[in-house]
């Protein structure tokens, strides 16, 4: 009877018994493991001492603290602007002060070294800091303004300086498990002394390369009124020769009907007038003139010629 009634009280309490022993090994996993995330990398240290390799994305083993300690890293690129010395001057090569930002785009490529040189990031963009303020004076003192600011992209160096900024501070942090991917100039700005000079500069060379088109298209411009009086000449020359011939030949045909009119004189002023007359006289027309102005004398001639003549005398005496 006793055995049975154990038997029930154990058959009522075995779900808590279940929910028990999930819990428990819930509180296990939870002790004695970690996660890491597929963007981070997790460097694990045994009485403070780093293990030999760095933990990789997924569920681990660990003991737990204060035997073993876990420190996770963001292992993605990151934008880096800096926050020292974004706002000084920079000393060009030929002395002219600048006002550059630049920015980092970087990864924590070696985990342990990383935590073993700076331990957290914020000590890691310390040090960046310090590195970039130094490389950026450094890069850009090795070049003249006219590289940075100019209206002429050939001479322009802003890529190159980019370039050796990224060499030289990948130079300084790969010790360090940091890798620098790239490096850009994000401003560059000049104090307002200088502004007005570069403006004066960029001024002047705006009008020589004014001064030049401008000679170049009065050049053009000549050569065009050149060629256009030149080919004037040429067909004022062949017009010429045209009219002259067309004249000769004019006063060729002429002298054959002047050959004719010399025959007969009196012919030919009576046609001259006529042609006159008709030309006068298209339309109706009243004039009074005195007819014994040529051309009018003809209209006297035939009214003279329409008089009758004196009567004959035929009487004989």
């Amino acid at each position: 009877m006793t055995a049975e009634v154990n038997d029930t009280k154990i058959t009522r309490h075995w779900p808590t018994m279940l929910l028990g022993l999930i819990v428990g090994a819930i509180f296990m996993v939870a002790v004695f493991s970690f996660k890491v995330n597929s963007t981070e990398t997790a460097v694990v240290t045994t009485f403070g001492k780093i293990e030999e390799q760095a933990a990789g994305p997924g569920l681990h083993f660990r003991w737990p603290y204060p035997v073993q300690e876990i420190f996770k890293f963001d292992n993605r690129y990151c934008c880096f602007n800096g926050n020292v010395g974004k706002l000084e001057e920079t000393m060009t090569k030929d002395g002219q002060n600048i006002i550059a930002g630049i920015y980092i785009i970087y990864r924590i490529e070696d985990a342990k070294e990383f935590f073993r040189s700076m331990v957290t990031m914020t000590n890691a963009e310390d040090q960046l800091n310090n590195w970039m303020r130094s490389i950026k004076d450094e890069t850009f003192g090795r070049y003249e303004f006219n590289q940075l600011i100019n209206t002429n992209p050939e001479k322009m160096r802003l890529g190159q300086i980019e370039n050796e900024i990224c060499e030289k501070l990948n130079t300084k942090a790969k010790p360090y498990g940091i890798l620098i991917k790239s490096a850009g100039i994000k401003t560059i700005n000049v104090p307002k002394s200088v502004s007005e000079k570069v403006f004066e500069r960029m001024i002047q060379e705006r009008n020589v390369v004014a001064s030049g088109f401008r000679a170049a298209g009065e050049k053009e411009a000549k050569e065009i009124k050149i060629n256009a009086d030149t080919e004037r000449q040429v067909v004022l020359t062949d017009a010429e020769a045209a009219a002259k011939e067309i004249r000769a030949q004019g006063d060729a045909d002429a002298a054959k009907y002047y050959a004719v009119f010399k025959k007969n004189p009196e012919l030919a002023t009576f046609l001259r007038k006529l042609d006159s007359l008709r030309k006068i006289m298209k339309s109706r027309t009243t004039l009074v003139l005195d007819t014994d102005s040529a051309p009018f004398d003809l209209m006297k001639m035939n009214a003279d010629k329409l008089k009758p003549s004196a009567p004959v005398n035929t009487e004989k005496k």
